[in-house]
Parts: C-alpha cells; structure tokens; sequence
C-alpha cells in the first residue's frame, strides 16, 4: 500500500486511511494503520529497533479518511487529551438514501452498544448505559432520480458506528451499510473523514487537513452536476 502523507514532522503524521483497512492490529491479523505507518518511519529515517507511534482516534475499518498520529509519547498525551477536552474537530461526508426533511439540522440521541454483534441503536434517554450522540449536519446535494442525498456531518460526539446508527434510525441509512443499510446499495460504505482540526501538540497552533474520496462507486455522485 502506498501511505498517503498529508504532513509529518518531529511530533505527528497525518495521513489518509484507506477504505477496508483496520486503524489497529484486530483479530483478523489484516496489516493496519499503525503497522504501516512504523514501516514507513522505520525505512525513511532508517530507525533502529522499535518505532514508537501513538494511536490517537480511530476510524472503522470501512470508513476512510484523514487520521492523525503521534510520533512521541509527548504528542501522544497532549492530542488525547484533545480528544477527552472534544478539542479535536471531525467532519464526514457520506451519502444517505433518500431526502432529508431539512438540509441542516442537529441530531440527539443516546446510543447503546451491543457487545455480542458490535452494532449500536437509538434508546430512551434514561436507559443504562446508554451514551449521549450529537452531530450536525448539511445536505451538499439531492439526487432526485436515484434518491440519494450527500451529506456534510459534524461530529460532536464519537461514539460507536454514530453516523450510521443516527441516520439510519431516520430512514436515511449509509449507502453500502452492512450492517445498518435498508437498501443494500453498493457493498462499500460510503463514509468518508474528509476534515480533521486540531491543535498542534507543541506550535500549539490549530491545524486542518482535507481530503476527499476519489470519485468511484457511490462517489461518482459529487461529479454530477
């Protein structure tokens, strides 16, 4: 796999994660993003021994994007804490089935997380274990003749699957979901992190990566006029 480097200096590396990859070694023994990226550190800079990166946020393995690690201990702590302090801004693009009732809007909800299948769903705002989800969004374009909507998604929270479950309690689920999906169109999710913010752990600037899908699949969509 080719890495895709947005920037890199002493204390971070922000690169594009490809669709279908994990952001972390899991049980499937898949090569993932971290092991990448040491690979790439290790060769270019001809490191001995063990590389230390930090593994910052995650992204599911269908979703691609842009992602940030840390290259030390320092950058590591200091851009967690981001996450904890929500200092860290993430928005999405994905496209939906059918048309929204509003083109922007802010959505809440309270999620549950099942262990046993690894899927979340919407419930009442008093039931245990239940977490607080909160996102906005803006509809870029409606494609009348297929019913399909792209969206621009603003994460305030992140929990687990978020943008699917919400909208796909809507009636609106992701195209290509396969676990959430109504429709079944396409067999990739079409969710993409195309916008990253944070704070530079040691310029202690705030600093913005974009990247957007390349237009295949589902995407061709964004091409049409």
């Amino acid at each position: 796999m080719d890495l895709r480097v947005l920037y890199e200096d002493n204390h971070i590396i922000v690169v594009v994660k490809p669709v279908n990859i994990p952001s972390q070694g899991d049980k499937t023994g898949d090569e993932d993003m971290l092991t990448i990226i040491k690979k790439y550190i290790k060769e270019k800079y001809n490191k001995p021994g063990d590389v230390y990166l930090g593994l910052v946020h995650r992204l599911d393995r269908p979703t691609g994007g842009v992602m940030v690690f840390a290259k030390t201990s320092k950058a590591a702590s200091r851009l967690s804490e981001q996450v904890r302090e929500k200092q860290i801004q993430k928005k999405y693009l994905c496209i939906v089935d059918g048309k929204l009732e509003k083109n922007e809007d802010t959505w809440k909800d309270y999620l549950l997380k099942n262990e046993r299948n690894n899927m979340s769903r919407v419930v009442k705002e008093n039931t245990k274990n239940a977490k607080e989800a909160i996102l906005d969004y803006e509809v870029v374009k409606y494609n009348e003749e297929i019913d399909l909507s792209v969206v621009k998604v603003n994460l305030h929270t992140g929990r687990h699957h978020q943008i699917r479950v919400q909208f796909a309690s809507r009636n609106h689920s992701l195209c290509g979901d396969q676990k959430y999906g109504t429709r079944g169109r396409g067999k990739q999710l079409a969710l993409w992190a195309y916008s990253l913010s944070f704070i530079h752990p040691t310029k202690k600037e705030r600093m913005e990566f974009e990247n957007y899908p390349e237009m295949s699949g589902s995407w061709k969509i964004l091409e049409e006029k």
